[in-house]
Parts: C-alpha cells; structure tokens; sequence
C-alpha cells in the first residue's frame, strides 16, 4: 500500500542530507543523482531500503509538480547548480533552490572562519550550527507543509 500520490515530494535520508524526488503517476521517481542526472528509478530503487518521507502538496500544486515532472525535459546532475533538491523544487515552484547546500555552505564558511580566528574546534563546530541556523531563517525558515514519515 503507498502513502503518498503522484506529484508528491518524497525524500529520505542519503548521508547528512534528505535525497527527494518527484513521484510521477505510476508510482515511480522522478530524482538526480551524480551518476546519472535527472531520471526515472522505481520506488524501492530510489528508497535503497530506507525510510521514506513523503511532503504532501496540495492537489493543484501536485498537478502542476506532476506535469513539469512528466514533460520529459531532463538536466544533468550539478552539486551547485543542478542536484536532487534543485530538480525538485523546479517541479514544484518552478524556481531551483537548495536550501540543504546554502545552509551547509552557510555552516561550512561560518565554521571556517570561526576556526581561523580562534583555532578551537569546538568554536568552530558552534560555527557550522549556527551557520547553518542563521541561513535557514534567512531563507524563510522552515517548511511548514504536511510532511510524514512512511
């Protein structure tokens, strides 16, 4: 039995990171990964046995998610430019973002600097967090749509 429907957001976790895809009408995804940029995997291919997570849209926004998703228009993969979260919400808004790279940049140059100016590790690991805090405020904080655990 699947719990989420085509047009859905879904994602689960690859490292630090959530990995997410777009699910199309026959239950397969739409997703980007290194190797193989944008492409199409069945659902057990894109879980890889983990837990999947599941954002529920709106069914106006699934249509339209779902008919970006659909059109057939494939990218290559780019961690900056063109990564899995970067496909996604092309589909979903049809604006590219990846708030998961700008807050771990934001971490990663805040920890660095922290690092160079006081050479402690510690300091530098409250950096990255906060960092990381301040750039997903910046962005609008976080996503308040229906996302559930399956």
């Amino acid at each position: 039995m699947t719990h989420w429907l085509p047009g859905d957001i879904v994602a689960r976790r690859k490292g630090f990171l959530m990995h997410q895809g777009v699910v199309l009408r026959d239950g397969t995804v739409l997703h980007n990964t290194p190797l193989r940029g944008e492409h199409v995997s069945t659902e057990a291919e894109f879980r890889r046995g983990k837990p999947m997570r599941v954002r529920r849209l709106g069914e106006a926004e699934r249509g339209s998610t779902l008919r970006y998703a659909e059109q057939g228009e494939r990218r290559g993969y780019n961690l900056f430019t063109n990564n899995c979260e970067h496909t996604v919400t092309r589909a979903a808004g049809g604006r590219a973002e990846s708030p998961q790279l700008a807050t771990w940049v934001a971490g990663v140059g805040t920890a660095a600097v922290a690092f160079a100016l006081t050479r402690h590790p510690l300091v530098a690991a409250a950096g990255y967090a906060l960092g990381r805090q301040v750039a997903r405020r910046l962005a609008g904080g976080t996503d308040r749509r229906k996302e559930t655990g399956r």
